[in-house]
């Protein structure tokens, strides 16, 4: 599914960043642990398309995305990778549809209501089609962030820090939450993070 060789990376001058190579599977949910600072959102975003290594493969589903053009990737991303931060990044003055409809119109997929309504209805919270994203809570928007993420069938799921400003209560809902709907839409999930409460739950993990 997503296979990494020899990926190493590097901001301007700093350092040279270097990868443990990943073999991960469909259906399989991943732990990227370390300290800030210590390369694991570089790494989520090399996994994303987001920057490209300065040697090294990055394969996903045999697809080498380190070698398309820059509107390719683009695109390749929009259809084949959802990303989740810590926070939401929604189009504020947008309603919840609106931006779930954007989600589908950058992919270049047809609008489809059907298909927004059963990934907003598998996160509880259908009935907030038609809200301004200024007017949901926190929790709620975190939720339209997970849907939009789950929106197009994307291969993977790249998940930054989606945790570390929560509550244990609130950390457990969403963590449960992620590696349900991985597995239910038959996507593989990596999540970087340097919060410790999740390794309970997730067992495979990566220190960096």
């Amino acid at each position: 599914m997503v296979r990494t060789k020899d990926v190493q990376y590097s901001y301007g001058n700093s350092s040279l960043l270097t990868f443990e190579d990943l073999d991960l599977h469909t259906v399989s949910q991943t732990l990227i642990l370390g300290n800030s600072g210590s390369g694991k959102t570089t790494l989520l975003h090399l996994l994303g398309g987001l920057l490209s290594p300065k040697q090294g493969h990055i394969e996903i589903e045999g697809m080498d995305i380190a070698s398309l053009a820059e509107n390719e990737i683009d695109l390749y991303r929009a259809r084949n990778i959802g990303f989740i931060f810590q926070k939401p990044h929604l189009i504020r003055a947008l309603t919840v549809g609106e931006n779930m409809y954007l989600c589908q119109y950058l992919a270049g997929i047809s609008q489809d209501k059907t298909r927004v309504n059963h990934v907003l209805n598998s996160l509880g919270i259908a009935d907030k089609f038609s809200s301004k994203v200024h007017a949901l809570s926190e929790g709620q928007a975190q939720r339209v962030s997970i849907a939009r993420a789950l929106l197009n069938n994307p291969k993977l799921i790249l998940a930054d820090e989606p945790t570390s400003a929560l509550d244990d209560d609130n950390c457990d809902n969403v963590i449960q939450l992620l590696v349900k709907l991985a597995e239910e839409f038959n996507t593989c999930l990596v999540i970087a993070t340097h919060d410790q409460r999740l390794k309970s739950v997730i067992n495979h993990q990566i220190g960096i």
